[in-house]
């Protein structure tokens, strides 16, 4: 069993029950992680809270990743409290609805701006402010998908923002290696999430997946909670850079 008591983890992206931020924040509380959950906005508050009150311990914090004067307030907030971080979950990806419908070619420059900012820049942002808390070494988790790899139709523009965000892991992980800080992606299966649900023929590429998938079924939250626990603990402390697929075996298929 992973003991991961004394052990501080923040993590970004919850919405609601749906949200993989909750799988994982479910399984990083079970081994005994104190734990700072983090929402985007105030109209998400409220749900999110209701949310983090069924995790003694656990406290919640405000902070839109789109600035980074959230960002610096947040993390002096975070020393402030937890003098230092162990692990960083980052669960943040959004791209305009119009631009994950109809055809890639007629992406919008805005839609392509904000889809890379929201779901790539945030984590470096988030990593840069992270690192001078994690005194002893830590581990940064980032969620990735398999359109970045290969065509996915109705994934559109958030297939290159995953694209990018995947180097931006193995950068990171070149960077922040000194310092003895872990930085993995996690790729998942498709789930239905909030955000999932903005991809045009969520439905199609579920029952895909569980038809071509060794295991014949979809991944859920926990089993990608599951992964992040171990990425999180000391079983992991040479695995660095890596995208680790939680997909029933989805991604070794060719037909």
């Amino acid at each position: 069993m992973i003991d991961l008591t004394g052990r501080t983890a923040v993590v970004f992206g919850l919405a609601n029950k749906r949200s993989i931020a909750w799988g994982i924040a479910l399984k990083l509380h079970e081994a005994g992680a104190t734990l700072a959950i983090c929402y985007q906005n105030e109209r998400l508050k409220a749900e999110a809270q209701s949310l983090i009150d069924e995790l003694p311990g656990a406290t919640g914090f405000q902070c839109d990743l789109s600035n980074d004067q959230e960002i610096n307030s947040l993390f002096i907030t975070l020393k402030e409290k937890y003098s230092r971080l162990d692990v960083l979950v980052h669960a943040v990806a959004f791209a305009p609805p119009e631009d994950l419908k109809g055809a890639f070619i007629n992406t919008s420059r805005e839609g392509f701006r904000i889809a890379h900012e929201v779901s790539v820049y945030s984590l470096i942002a988030v990593a840069r402010a992270a690192a001078p808390l994690m005194t002893e070494g830590g581990s940064i988790i980032t969620l990735t998908y398999f359109a970045a790899e290969k065509v996915v139709p109705n994934y559109n523009v958030m297939a290159l923002a995953k694209a990018s965000l995947e180097a931006t892991v193995r950068y990171l992980a070149w960077d922040l290696g000194s310092k003895n800080i872990r930085v993995n992606a996690i790729s998942a299966g498709p789930i239905k999430t909030l955000a999932a649900r903005g991809i045009g023929a969520l439905g199609d590429m579920l029952k895909a997946a569980a038809d071509r998938a060794p295991l014949h079924r979809n991944v859920d939250q926990l089993e990608v909670g599951g992964a992040a626990l171990f990425l999180s603990s000391p079983l992991s402390s040479a695995v660095t850079g890596e995208i680790i697929y939680v997909d029933c075996g989805y991604n070794i298929m060719g037909f």
